[in-house]
């Protein structure tokens, strides 16, 4: 297995997703073209719907979501079941009915095997994925199955790379850069 890493264009894309409407969600499909111009995007993935910790994670990007918003992203949360299983999931887990974001079906695999991020079991990696506007790959995160991964860093980190600067250990936003 080889994870594409910084630098790598962002694979294309052309999935069923959830996408939050006004009185819910509906079914689309959704393509790299989903994330406007000029935007960042954060595609987070866990291995499976329907399970203790994924929803943890769902909830904590639901809470960072107008911070991101505001910092011109987009959040695509993925997982490779399926898009009816993600609605159910949606429906009937606590916190995720109102989630502001699009839940991504890799049902067949391929954007996970591309990514280089497809477990034997056929499940994906736990993986963070920021991109630029210009499509590149410009930080990679990706945990073991059993843990949960801090969003806090997720948006510490985006936020660093949209300074244009170099960022000290430890820099929080709103620190000086060097």
């Amino acid at each position: 297995m080889r994870i594409l890493s910084l630098g790598n264009p962002f694979p294309s894309f052309n999935k069923l997703a959830v996408i939050p409407t006004n009185d819910g969600a509906e079914l689309k499909p959704i393509t790299n073209e989903f994330v406007s111009e000029g935007r960042w995007m954060i595609m987070f993935w866990w291995p499976f719907d329907f399970s203790a910790l994924c929803p943890t994670e769902l909830r904590s990007f639901k809470a960072y979501h107008e911070q991101f918003e505001a910092m011109n992203t987009t959040i695509i949360g993925a997982s490779t079941d399926s898009h009816e299983v993600h609605l159910a999931w949606r429906k009937q887990e606590e916190g995720l009915d109102d989630l502001p974001y699009a839940l991504l079906s890799d049902f067949d695999k391929t954007l996970a095997t591309e990514l280089g991020i497809l477990t034997s079991f056929g499940a994906a990696y736990r993986a963070t994925f920021i991109v630029d506007p210009k499509g590149l790959i410009r930080w990679v995160s990706v945990n073991d199955l059993g843990i949960g991964r801090g969003v806090e860093e997720v948006y510490r980190v985006l936020s660093a790379l949209q300074t244009g600067s170099m960022c000290p250990s430890d820099w929080k936003p709103g620190d000086v850069t060097l």
